[in-house]
């Protein structure tokens, strides 16, 4: 009985000693990743866009955001390539992170319905096609309003140009809402999607990272 009690109390202190080294670890590891990627936007030449924030500052805040979030937040990244009014490029840069997560969404989804209905012997995938294409276009429509904006970087590439790389934080909590309104309305669309439409919902409810 002693003993048992004796490794219990070795195992409570244990875990705190533990958990602390894990974060200390990690925090080592996010310092590193900092240096690391200001680092980088200083050697290409990039700038802080649509804030009176450093760089410094608007990528900690953005770091800080995604570990607040822990697993139900990650980041997207909006690109637009050449511009010359940054009111365009800014716009163009959210529509394709928007655009992005919509692909993304979709290539999800039809990647698992593909492979469930050929696992039953069903053929289905020709009949999704239509439901796939609303699809993709209603999240990227529901997406805009639940992705968060974090940061946005600019550099000048010459002759009057810039490139832009907006930055945003998804939750994964709206953005499963915002997919599950985008499969209810692509749903009424599509007849296939109907006849196992508690299994496509079930995918559509299922989360996903971007990358």
């Amino acid at each position: 009985m002693k003993k048992i009690i004796l490794m219990t109390l070795v195992m409570i202190m244990f875990v705190p000693m533990n958990v602390n080294a894990q974060n200390k670890a990690l925090e080592k590891a996010l310092k590193k990743e900092y240096k690391t990627k200001m680092k980088e936007y200083r050697k290409e030449g990039w700038k802080v866009f649509g804030t009176s924030r450093s760089l410094e500052v608007a990528l900690l805040t953005h770091y800080d955001k995604l570990r607040t979030l822990g697993e139900t937040g990650y980041e997207i990244v909006g690109i637009c390539a050449r511009y010359k009014s940054d009111n365009v490029g800014h716009q163009a840069a959210i529509n394709n992170a928007c655009n992005t997560y919509a692909r993304n969404a979709g290539s999800a989804i039809k990647g698992r319905i593909v492979s469930d209905m050929a696992s039953n012997g069903d053929d289905t995938s020709a009949e999704f096609d239509h439901f796939y294409a609303a699809y993709e276009t209603l999240v990227e429509k529901e997406i805009k309003g639940e992705l968060q904006e974090s940061f946005s970087i600019y550099k000048v590439l010459g002759n009057g140009e810039k490139t832009m790389q907006t930055y945003f934080i998804v939750n994964e909590d709206a953005a499963t809402k915002a997919r599950i309104r985008a499969y209810e309305n692509a749903l009424k669309e599509s007849e296939a999607a109907q006849k196992y439409a508690e299994k496509v919902s079930e995918f559509v409810r299922e989360g996903f990272e971007n990358e």
